[in-house]
């Protein structure tokens, strides 16, 4: 069961026989997490809106730290509070979201002069409240040169886009982190010899 009272506008919210409702969700009883979920969603997503500052992103990342926390039920201890424990996966699931945005947003930056010219991609210009433009393409499609190999491309996408770090590229490519590393420098490299010559031609 769940109740909740109002608090200075804020909205607490307390899941009764709250170890009850666990123990029903590890036994297979996927019902009850529905309690958990309309226990926390309005604290998950107060968190959530406070570190993105974006609903449509904090709504995403609310959902996918509940799945997270379902899948992951039974690693929960206990011995510490679950309220705690959900707002944890919340707080490491919006710090991915921002790092993988962050790595586009460099990688868009070396990027931008020829992206926002090139008629044939799909580009949205945002305007924030503080007048502040932001270049965003739709989907994960960018233009790599052509002379990228197919580990370079792929590391850098999972570099950027996946936010992986080399280890973890490593073991998807089936190579070790020092050669992970190597594509990236070379992708990074090629990218910026080939928006070079590209600025060289339109200034000719």
């Amino acid at each position: 069961m769940v109740s909740g009272v109002k608090y200075y506008g804020y909205r607490i919210t307390i899941l009764m026989d709250e170890k009850q409702v666990i123990a029903e969700c590890l036994k297979g009883q996927t019902e009850s997490f529905r309690q958990i979920v309309e226990a926390y969603a309005d604290q998950m997503m107060a968190l959530a809106l406070s570190l993105l500052g974006n609903r449509q992103d904090a709504e995403d990342v609310c959902q996918e730290a509940f799945v997270q926390a379902f899948r992951n039920l039974h690693r929960y201890n206990p011995a510490r509070s679950f309220r705690n424990w959900l707002l944890t996966i919340l707080y490491r699931r919006s710090l991915d979201l921002k790092r993988k945005r962050t790595r586009w947003r460099r990688l868009l930056h070396h990027l931008s002069g020829y992206l926002l010219e090139a008629p044939s991609l799909s580009i949205s210009r945002n305007v924030s409240r503080n007048n502040s433009e932001e270049t965003e393409i739709a989907g994960l499609s960018l233009p790599f040169p052509d002379n990228l190999t197919l580990p370079e491309r792929a590391a850098l996408t999972l570099w950027a886009g996946e936010g992986l770090n080399s280890q973890e590229i490593a073991t998807i490519l089936g190579c070790r982190p020092s050669t992970v590393r190597v594509h990236l420098y070379l992708a990074r490299r090629k990218i910026r010899t080939w928006l070079d010559e590209k600025k060289e031609r339109r200034e000719k």
